[in-house]
């Protein structure tokens, strides 16, 4: 699992490279003043060290984003062949602005390797079309999986609330948070749920690789791994 935030070692100074488009580079006593770390000489070394033993962590160039090996996102639906017509959806229509900008999201997305584009429209069984929701002038692409929930079966995981679990570390004399990048891509996808997590729009059809967001079953799924990966880490919900 990789976290967005960059580093490379350079004699004794740790560079890190916070994952925003500006892509700047701070100094570990710039990142101290960034982050408003009150830490003591020796709580600095020792932050310092941790952080590049676990170096491997953190995207790089060579690798933005980690592949999270033998926890594969699977889909199972109670219907089988042929589809209801729900199913099968054409893409919407969509204003100028908002067709340019899923093309943006798909580019990013391809660069990532999360999706790959489908040659054989006639065997896309079940595309999903994609819609672009917009919040504060940013747009954000959706793919509209209500039709495909609604014959997927469930996956029931328990996911802890958030407040359990900062009880659970109240009495840590550390605490901090690290948001992996990209979460949920981060998980592989079956080859038989590609065959239902394809998209299309004006572009055409895209398949995903990797677990995309706002899928039924997508955060029982990740819960499941970080539980499984991290037995003795408290679960945030």
């Amino acid at each position: 699992m990789k976290l967005p935030l960059r580093l490379t070692h350079n004699n004794k100074d740790i560079y890190f490279t916070i994952g925003d488009n500006k892509c700047q580079k701070f100094a570990f006593l710039q990142l101290k003043a960034k982050l408003r770390l009150h830490l003591t000489d020796k709580q600095e070394d020792e932050l310092s060290a941790l952080l590049y033993n676990h170096r491997e962590a953190f995207a790089s160039d060579k690798e933005p984003l980690g592949e999270i090996i033998g926890h594969e996102f699977d889909i199972i639906l109670d219907i089988e062949r042929p589809y209801p017509p729900l199913l099968r959806r054409p893409a919407y229509q969509a204003s100028p602005q908002s067709r340019e900008a899923p093309e943006i999201h798909i580019e990013e997305l391809l660069d990532l390797g999360v999706i790959r584009r489908f040659c054989h429209n006639d065997e896309a069984e079940i595309p999903t079309p994609v819609i672009v929701a917009w919040h504060n002038g940013k747009s954000r692409k959706v793919g509209e999986f209500r039709a495909l929930e609604t014959y997927t079966v469930l996956h029931k995981y328990p996911i802890q609330k958030i407040q359990i679990s900062l009880t659970q570390i109240s009495q840590e004399v550390y605490i901090s948070t690290m948001d992996a990048l990209k979460g949920f891509h981060q998980n592989v996808v079956t080859p038989r749920a590609r065959r239902y997590l394809r998209i299309i729009f004006h572009c055409g059809v895209y398949e995903y690789l990797r677990m995309p967001f706002g899928i039924e079953n997508a955060p029982s799924q990740f819960q499941r791994m970080m539980n499984e990966i991290f037995p003795e880490a408290p679960s945030e919900g």
